[in-house]
């Protein structure tokens, strides 16, 4: 009986690989020749209503984007141009002969990126000169060890550089995320389990799950925990958690370490009314609201895309590019100055650093959760392909990116950024004159913006991440929070079971499903150069000044007192809502007219900090999030705020350990670190599927123009703009 059921087991565990991988939530599969160079990931049709309310399947409509789709014959024209197909194939070749990669044992390459030139020599670029060396970065595990390498692509050469003895692995590769789901199926053990829980195991559906770092029996290993779900009657499997089964994979040699089963006596949530996509639902509850809606363009775009990735826009320029590790990047971005009409450097580099997502449940099948998804899954290689008229209006441009798969060979993520114009209805400035002035004047000026928007599913949540530029010269960052909750399962199916002194960790949200309170920072980084690469700090601080006896009817005023920064601990700041200031990067040798100094300001958006014990291993490693606005001298190696090898690492590499080193920043080229921060207390209308949370901040001028840069834009007038007709009066 036992090698019949060990046999049934062996079949089942088979037969469900093929389907698990072809299945395999969000994370698109690299493809495993130069042959499959075209898009890794499709699209889905989107549905639109008949009057009779039946729903027809209709096809995508086909987005703007650069003049071909093929990227096989991509070539550079940018310094910052990332790597094309034929480079990373050549980094490839270039590696394949290379002594590290020719002796036996297994390797893989978790990161082929450019590897940026020296940033005076991209200053001092201009358009037409020759580039710079191409050279390739590459990070790789070769018979369990990493190494940091750079491929010169001219010569063939390959230097293997000195990492260092910080602790910590690269990022995981697609590949190690798919294989480690799989591999606890060659464990009778856990087949076992899945079966006793309920669950067949072609229902099944796996999760790998970083396991931070705790110490001890973690040490010398690249191990990931793996959990479960059932995919039965539901497409939204994550709402259905085999709760308290956790698999600990080893990640180098995808052998199961540890089985543990803690929750048995936890029934696994119903399937009922967890589906969110719109084929399923019924067409009486369909709840159609709103009539269609679109910006139209008579005209055309305003913006172009120039080379692939040189974006100009209006009173805009800045370079484009997606990455695999931050999801984009944007470079030299400048605005044009209205009075002298030429372009004024702003930053130099900005990009989503690094993100930090702990869950606040410390038992043994959660305690662990402390994601940094940045670090550990790549937030650019788990941006999924945008929706065209859904993620990004009819008017977007799409820009594709080109990676690389383990085994070196690149490959293409389709639709990954878009860039449009958004009209929102929102004003750029107003002014009407009252009645009792006896003028007749009522100036308004409409504000439109241009955005560049990618969208990452790191498993099920959904980060959605705008770079939104404005004709006054603000740039607003804003972060957006979709997808799906992670969820845990418990025996109540009603709050009125719940004994007082029990500690759920979360929100019941339905029958035996429980929301997880969590929280999420994401850290920006922001090589400010405002009017040059020497800027300074300044922290303009508002306070309460008290009046003299007798000196004004007034008892108290506000006073704004500026204080810069000479050092990095002065500029380490906490946001405080009763003590608040300003936070200026200015130019110390750039003067307006009246002299006062040129710069931009950082102004902070609805944001959260971290309440975790700061000697909290996880806190420990995201200590990147113990302040929210940080600054540090410029240095080639400081980009990621958790280090560079995420993954296990116990945070001696990070934003706040460069910080304690408390180097000058007076008048230097400096870089600005911003930290955007949510609390989330999850509530029904997070089930099943959660409506978009957003937040944002915003790099604001102050003083950088001699005036209002917009004051000569002109209105909107009625003939430059179309008249749409509904269809029922067409």
């Amino acid at each position: 009986m036992e090698a019949r059921n060990f046999l049934r087991f062996l079949f089942l565990s088979l037969s469900v690989v093929l389907l698990i991988i072809f299945t395999w939530f969000n994370f698109p599969h690299a493809p495993q020749s130069a042959t499959e160079l075209l898009d890794c990931a499709t699209t889905s049709p989107w549905c639109t209503s008949s009057k009779n309310r039946i729903f027809h399947p209709k096809p995508q409509p086909k987005p703007t984007r650069r003049r071909t789709n093929s990227h096989a014959l991509d070539v550079p024209r940018h310094p910052l141009d990332p790597l094309t197909v034929s480079e990373i194939s050549r980094v490839k070749a270039i590696l394949s002969s290379h002594a590290l990669f020719k002796s036996p044992g297994p390797h893989s390459l978790h990161s082929v990126e450019l590897e940026e030139p020296e940033k005076s020599r991209v200053l001092e670029w201009k358009r037409g000169d020759l580039l710079p060396p191409r050279k390739a970065s590459v990070v790789a595990r070769v018979r369990g060890a990493s190494h940091v390498l750079t491929v010169d692509l001219a010569t063939s050469e390959v230097i293997v550089h000195r990492i260092g003895p910080h602790s910590g692995y690269p990022t995981m590769t697609v590949e190690d995320m798919t294989t480690a789901t799989v591999a606890p199926l060659a464990s009778v053990e856990f087949n076992r389990t899945i079966v006793d829980r309920g669950v067949d195991l072609t229902d099944l559906a796996c999760l790998p799950i970083s396991t931070g770092w705790f110490g001890g029996a973690e040490e010398g290993r690249r191990l990931i925990k793996v959990q479960c779900y059932s995919m039965k009657d539901t497409v939204n499997f994550y709402m259905r958690p085999i709760e308290g089964l956790t698999v600990i994979v080893d990640l180098d040699t995808k052998q199961v370490v540890e089985i543990s089963d803690k929750g048995r006596s936890i029934p696994i949530p119903k399937a009922a009314n967890t589906d969110y996509r719109f084929s399923t639902m019924e067409p009486n509850r369909v709840m159609d609201m709103l009539n269609p809606i679109s910006i139209e363009q008579p005209k055309g775009p305003t913006f172009t895309v120039e080379d692939d990735h040189l974006v100009k826009w209006a009173n805009w320029e800045f370079h484009l590019k997606p990455d695999a590790r931050a999801g984009v990047i944007i470079s030299q971005a400048r605005v044009r100055d209205p009075d002298t009409r030429e372009f004024r450097d702003v930053m130099y580099k900005g990009l989503a650093s690094e993100l930090f997502v702990p869950y606040m449940d410390p038992t043994d099948a959660w305690y662990f959760k402390t994601y940094m998804d940045a670090g550990e899954y790549g937030f650019g290689l788990q941006a999924m392909p945008l929706d065209p008229l859904n993620d990004c209006p009819r008017n977007a441009y799409y820009m594709d990116g080109v990676f690389a798969a383990a085994d070196g060979t690149p490959y293409v993520q389709s639709n990954m950024v878009c860039v449009f114009e958004s009209y929102a209805g929102d004003i750029a400035w107003r002014h009407a004159e009252s009645p009792i002035t006896g003028m007749e004047v009522r100036e308004v000026r409409p504000k439109v913006t241009l955005v560049v928007r990618m969208a990452a599913s790191v498993a099920n949540y959904d980060y959605i991440v705008d770079w939104e530029f404005q004709t006054d010269g603000l740039i607003r960052i804003k972060v957006g929070l979709s997808g799906i909750l992670m969820v845990k399962g418990t025996q109540y199916d009603n709050t009125n079971q719940v004994p007082n002194q029990e500690n759920l960790y979360g929100t019941l949200l339905s029958e035996n499903v429980i929301g997880v309170i969590h929280d999420h920072y994401i850290t920006f980084y922001l090589d400010m150069d405002v009017d040059g690469s020497y800027n300074s700090f300044a922290k303009v601080h508002i306070q309460r000044e008290k009046t003299s006896p007798g000196e004004s009817p007034r008892r108290s005023y506000l006073k704004a007192t500026r204080n810069v920064a000479k050092t990095e601990k002065e500029a380490q700041i906490k946001l405080k809502l009763y003590d608040p200031s300003e936070f200026h990067v200015f130019n110390p040798s750039k003067k307006t007219q009246i002299g006062n100094p040129v710069g931009y300001k950082v102004v902070p958006g609805g944001t959260a900090a971290s309440l975790l014990d700061l000697d909290d291993p996880p806190q420990r490693r995201g200590a990147f999030t113990n302040n929210q606005i940080w600054v540090t001298p410029y240095n080639r190696s400081e980009q990621w705020a958790g280090g560079l090898f995420v993954y296990q690492s116990h945070g001696e590499d990070t934003l706040a350990v460069w910080s304690e080193r408390d180097r000058p920043i007076e008048n230097k080229d400096i870089v600005l670190w911003y930290t955007l921060g949510f609390h989330h207390v999850p509530c029904q209308e997070d089930f099943p599927i959660m409506p978009t949370v957003s937040s944002s901040f915003d790099l604001k001028p102050v003083n950088f123009f001699e005036s209002n840069p917009i004051l000569r834009i002109p209105p909107n007038v009625a003939k430059d703009l179309p008249v749409c007709k509904s269809s029922a009066s067409a």
